[in-house]
Formats: structure tokens, C-alpha cells, sequence
């Protein structure tokens, strides 16, 4: 499995971090070994003096496929849970600076957590999922995915352009504005439509 990520999908957290709005969206792949599922440590790695959390929605991928067409995404995914892509802000910026990949900075061991899946079917309002983030039991981030520039079926299409998707692959479909510093003892919660979901100690 591999998990497929969207950069720059929240016009507020593009702000926050001075970035700009993309013409179409940001792909970067994290491999196997960043996941971290709920109920397993997460250790703050050695390498970064400044660890950030990035809250996401997380769709996991059904049926393999490729050059897939927003008006049949929905067959390629039926479940969806809260992640956060953990990132080594300070060794991005170094690598921005020199116009170098990210990888160091957001695919390392552990950077993607995952939550608890629940079913699409099973949620209100498939067009307004609301998430969020608590980090030491206070909100930090707070969203809806009617908020997104590109959807998860704009998502799903662009990504197959590229990628073969296959069963069991994770996409993380970009974060919100509320990014931040976590250090180590913090504790990380994460929520969809009020249902915690995910759970996370910075050991």
C-alpha cells in the first residue's frame, strides 16, 4: 500500500503558511512505513526541532484503478477517518530554501497517523464532513470538507493520472488552517462530525 498526499487544499492554512493557491493539486507520496495506526506509539523524531501536526481527512482506497473520472470516484472509496500528516517544519523550510524535495521533512517513519474508518454511508451529509483536532483536550484545528479547492473526486482523478490506485492505499486530502508546534507529552485527538477517531501521544 502506499499513501498518496495533497499539499495546499485549504485556502486559510495556504495563507497561514504564505504559500500559494495551486492551479491544480499538490501530490506527494508517503511509503508504508510512515503509518502509525490508533492504539501505537508515535515517537518525536530525532532529526527536527520543530514538529508540526496537520490535521486530515483520510479516504482509503476499495478498488484498484487507474485514470479515474470524477463522476466514478465514489465506487473507489466507502470509508473515511481523520490523520495527521506530522511534519518537520524546520528541515522543509531548509529544503524549500534550496528548491529540494520534501521527503526528509514529511515522509519519514511515523509521519502519517491514521485513525478508526467509518462508513461513508453512514455519515449526514457526505458533502459537509466535519473534522478537527484537539491537542491537549482545546480545538486547534477545525474544518469542513466543503472547504476543500479540489474534493476527494477531484482528488481521486488527478492522483490516477499519475498513480495506480490499489486496495488499501491511503490518501490524505490536505489540511486546514490551525497548524502547529507539538512537542513531546502533547496529546492529539482527532474527530469527524464529533466522533473521536483518533488518538495519539508524542512520545
Amino acid at each position: 500500500m502506499k499513501i498518496i498526499c495533497i499539499g495546499r487544499n485549504y485556502v486559510a492554512h495556504i495563507k497561514e503558511l504564505g504559500n500559494q493557491i495551486p492551479a491544480e493539486p499538490v501530490l506527494f507520496i508517503k511509503p508504508k512505513s510512515a503509518l502509525v495506526v490508533q492504539n501505537h506509539p508515535f515517537y518525536y523524531p530525532e532529526f527536527t526541532n520543530e514538529l508540526h501536526y496537520e490535521a486530515e481527512l483520510v479516504v482509503k482506497i476499495i478498488k484498484n484503478g487507474k485514470y479515474i473520472t470524477k463522476d466514478v470516484a465514489s465506487m473507489y472509496y466507502n470509508q473515511i477517518t481523520v490523520g495527521i500528516d506530522f511534519t518537520a517544519r524546520d528541515i522543509q523550510n531548509q529544503l524549500k530554501e534550496n528548491g529540494l524535495p520534501w521527503e526528509k521533512a514529511k515522509a519519514f517513519d511515523g509521519s502519517a497517523a491514521v485513525g478508526t474508518f467509518i462508513n461513508i454511508a453512514d455519515l449526514p451529509n457526505t458533502n459537509d464532513i466535519n473534522f478537527g483536532l484537539k491537542l491537549n483536550g482545546a480545538y486547534v484545528q477545525q474544518a469542513s470538507s466543503n472547504q476543500m479547492i479540489y474534493s476527494i473526486a477531484a482528488i481521486i482523478e488527478e492522483a490516477s493520472k499519475y498513480f495506480t490506485l490499489n486496495i488499501g492505499d491511503l490518501i490524505y486530502t490536505g489540511t486546514p488552517a490551525g497548524v502547529g508546534e507539538c512537542v513531546t507529552g502533547d496529546l492529539l485527538e482527532g474527530y469527524v462530525n464529533g466522533q473521536q477517531l483518533l488518538k495519539i501521544e508524542v512520545n
